[in-house]
């Protein structure tokens, strides 16, 4: 089986001793085991990065910006071992690995622009002779704390960013699906990354603890579930650094009746199920608007009993297992309680057959199928809580009006869409909705990496969001340089308030 070590200072390192178990998901069999850091551990790549942080900081932009091209070719030409990785690992299925890794690329491709990203501003003359300019310059080490649904794409939303800035690197990935990161590590080195300014500590609570406490890192981005999201900002803020900690979510498809109901079954199935529902922007209500409910439902179980689930690494599945049994089965529960609290089970998971075979219950592996409840009462737990899963509820609606209130009171406010073809009603909502990422008849409307990545309300812990124009900000600080170059000629002594002249 295979081992999966730390990555600190461009070598491959042994930890403490302590290590957990790797899963391969589509069988529930133990592929591996990952290290998992201790303090020492922490402090060695914290020190690594301390050390390349002077000479990384000082490199020229031009520089950086090389590094990084020559990164995001090795990436795309090594994007399908990655991808394999992640499928074995995570368990989704090949494509959508494959996808993760596109649009993680995207982000290194906006880093590449770095030299502009990081242009300062000057004004001439603000007073007599006197010029004033602004310029953003590294915090120094910073780290980056990563969820189990996408190892590869979720640290790129941070490092190449974090990195082109001109800070050095700790990722601590999921102790789930740990080992692209370091194929992601030796990717760096081959493309000529001095040693210690990219650098991953493997681990759990331990390592995470340590990099919230741990004085030289000046800045954490974190991306899981809104109770540690809200640890982390409140842990990492009371030690002085700069967080920015991304939670959970409870997205909503609002469908208006006008909308087109064929594009509605198709955006909901693929936007509620791909990956196994394990995306934070993934679609777990929809909000049917009166009368479109019942014609609806049955578009979208018949597009459900088309699906192949499978494997992530047969090219047939189009959706693979869960993660680990312990999350299969946490989400499963929310089938039972869907019922208890009144909804109606449409299409029950447990029963769908896994690549031709048996049912998901009875198949080896950590499986449930996409979950159809529908007539989900808009106050039950399966309606406000996040399950993370293949499991879409439906809500009947009477109006717009209804349904926009029951997103705006949620807990969370990650993203959101409306399908519509009545305009005014999607400006309407594009206005009143207060969600951080919206969609107007697009269903996972993630942004490009030129823009920026966040939610509001509990799906947000910080002042800035991740990747575009705010990551830049969130790793750098400004200043503000006045200056003035005297004419030889000029002296004298003035105790006088400065003031323009």
């Amino acid at each position: 089986m295979k081992h999966v070590n730390h990555w600190i200072n461009g070598n491959l390192v042994s930890g403490g001793g302590r290590t957990s178990e790797i899963f391969n998901p589509a069988t529930g069999e133990v592929s591996g085991t990952v290290e998992l850091a201790s303090v020492e551990d922490v402090d060695a790549a914290v020190e690594a990065a301390r050390a390349a942080f002077p000479a990384w900081r000082d490199a020229s932009l031009v520089k950086r910006a090389q590094i990084l091209f020559r990164f995001r070719d090795l990436m795309d030409r090594h994007r399908d071992e990655l991808a394999a990785l992640i499928s074995a690992e995570h368990g989704k299925v090949h494509s959508d690995a494959l996808g993760e890794v596109a649009r993680g690329i995207e982000v290194a491709e906006f880093a590449c622009g770095i030299p502009h990203l990081l242009k300062g501003g000057f004004s001439e003359n603000v007073s007599t002779r006197v010029d004033s300019y602004s310029i953003r310059q590294p915090l120094g080490v910073v780290a980056g704390i990563t969820p189990f649904n996408f190892p590869a794409m979720v640290p790129m939303w941070m490092f190449p960013v974090a990195i082109a800035c001109g800070n050095t690197f700790i990722l601590k990935p999921s102790e789930r699906d740990p080992s692209a990161s370091l194929l992601i590590a030796s990717l760096w080195q081959q493309a000529g990354l001095p040693d210690g300014v990219f650098n991953v500590v493997q681990g759990d609570k331990v390592a995470v603890d340590r990099l919230l406490e741990h004085p030289s890192v000046t800045a954490v981005s974190f991306v899981g579930s809104t109770p540690i999201a809200r640890y982390v900002y409140e842990t990492g803020t009371a030690h002085g650094k700069r967080v920015q900690a991304l939670g959970g979510a409870k997205n909503h498809m609002l469908v208006l009746p006008d909308a087109d109901l064929d594009l509605v079954a198709d955006s909901a199935v693929s936007a509620g199920f791909g990956s196994a529902g394990e995306r934070c922007m993934a679609i777990s209500v929809l909000l049917a608007v009166d009368p479109i409910g019942d014609e609806l439902v049955d578009k979208i179980v018949e597009r459900v009993g088309r699906l192949t689930i499978g494997p992530g690494d047969d090219p047939a599945s189009e959706m693979g297992p869960l993660v680990t049994k312990v999350h299969r089965d946490k989400v499963a529960s929310y089938i039972d309680l869907g019922l208890e609290e009144g909804a109606k089970l449409v299409v029950d998971g447990r029963e769908t057959p896994i690549h031709g075979g048996t049912t998901a219950a009875e198949t080896p592996g950590f499986w449930l199928g996409p979950t159809v409840l529908d007539h989900v009462p808009a106050n039950s737990r399966v309606h406000r809580e996040e399950i993370f899963g293949p499991v879409l509820s439906i809500v009947r609606v009477k109006s717009y009006e209804e349904g926009l209130e029951l997103i705006n009171t949620g807990e969370y406010g990650n993203g959101t869409a409306i399908f519509t073809n009545d305009g005014g009603a999607a400006r309407r909502f594009q206005n009143e909705v207060e969600v951080g990422m919206v969609g107007i008849n697009v269903p996972i409307p993630v942004p490009m990496a030129f823009y920026s990545f966040g939610g509001w309300k509990a799906s947000l812990f910080g002042d800035t969001h991740v990747h575009g124009t705010e990551g830049v900000h969130f790793y750098t600080r400004g200043k503000v340089v006045t200056s003035r170059w005297l004419d030889p000629s000029h002296g004298g002594v003035n105790l006088g308030f400065p003031t323009n002249k």
